[in-house]
């Protein structure tokens, strides 16, 4: 058998061939474009991608031996599940490797952007000294984390703030708000969450419903002490209009992990005082990379034995 994984230092291959066993064959092989994925697995048994990697219904079509598109991560936008469904090739993700890590990394943009450490860190190492350079900050006690999806990391998030005297609300269609309610979260309507909100939590996958909905208009909606924190996927926040929003004063700070395009080259958001941006890092512990291997490789195995994989996307999800 053989297996095809991206060349992304995400993916330790020797790592993922001890875990699949003697029989079978890692090669690790460059995934960026359409045209390099199709080359690389033309003759694999398993695709296992990273983000980056695109898999379309013409790159389907080039792999014919394809059984599974494993994702090494959470999100499958870049996957056509329907077009691999047609063509029985299963795909698969490793959803809560990392709910830890992305859930603290949350907390941590949220509160360096509250508590504008940004500011603080650039006045100091310029040789300041002054409690004025953060701008206004606000007492955290009391105000209003909204989430955008109320999934797993969204859950808990709102765990970890617990002692910190927020309330919280959260938009998710695809969530019963008694099921939110039994959490201490009330759901709200898109308008309503940035009519409320104060700390706003972008957690939400790319689709074509989430794509850009945070934008120039969310802004305005928002708290002009708001601070805006995207762990989700860079497609769903507009850095564009987030930039003019900060420029404004119609939000106070942002921290983002992911962004439109990555790595990003030219963002708006770069060297700002009021931006915290980190490399779609929020995912790294040593402990979530070890689970990653361990459950791509369950995934793969799975396929490979003609096995229904333990983490299969159902391609009849509303979301997909």
């Amino acid at each position: 058998m053989e297996v095809v994984a991206s060349d992304d230092p995400m993916i330790d291959a020797e790592l993922l061939a001890e875990r699949l066993g003697p029989d079978v064959t890692v090669t690790v092989a460059e995934t960026g474009t359409e045209a390099a994925v199709s080359e690389a697995a033309a003759d694999a048994d398993a695709l296992v991608a990273d983000v980056s990697t695109t898999v379309t219904a013409a790159v389907l079509d080039a792999c014919e031996r394809l059984r599974i598109v494993a994702r090494a991560g959470v999100g499958i936008d870049t996957i056509d599940v329907g077009a691999a469904a047609e063509r029985d090739v299963v795909v698969t993700n490793v959803p809560e490797y990392c709910t830890e890590e992305v859930a603290t990394h949350t907390v941590a943009l949220a509160l360096a952007a509250l508590r504008s450490l940004g500011r603080y860190d650039r006045d100091v190492n310029a040789g300041g000294w002054d409690w004025r350079a953060g701008g206004e900050i606000h007492r955290l006690s009391g105000l209003t984390l909204g989430f955008v999806s109320y999934g797993p990391i969204a859950r808990r998030v709102r765990e970890l703030v617990g002692g910190f005297g927020v309330d919280c609300v959260a938009y998710d269609p695809y969530v019963d708000a008694e099921e939110m309610a039994a959490d201490g979260v009330e759901s709200v309507d898109f308008e309503g969450l940035l009519d409320r909100t104060e700390l706003l939590s972008v957690n939400a996958p790319l689709t074509e419903e989430t794509r850009g909905m945070v934008d120039a208009g969310a802004f305005e909606r928002l708290a002009d002490h708001a601070v805006v924190v995207n762990t989700g996927r860079g497609g769903v926040v507009d850095e564009t209009a987030l930039a003019e929003a900060l420029d404004r004063g119609e939000v106070a700070g942002a921290g983002l992990d992911v962004f439109a395009a990555e790595p990003p080259t030219d963002s708006p958001l770069f060297d700002r005082d009021d931006a915290i941006l980190t490399p779609h890092a929020a995912w790294y512990s040593e402990e979530a990379r070890a689970d990653l291997h361990e459950t791509v490789a369950a995934n793969v195995r799975a396929a490979l034995s003609g096995e229904r994989p333990p983490d299969r996307i159902d391609p009849g999800l509303d979301w997909v």
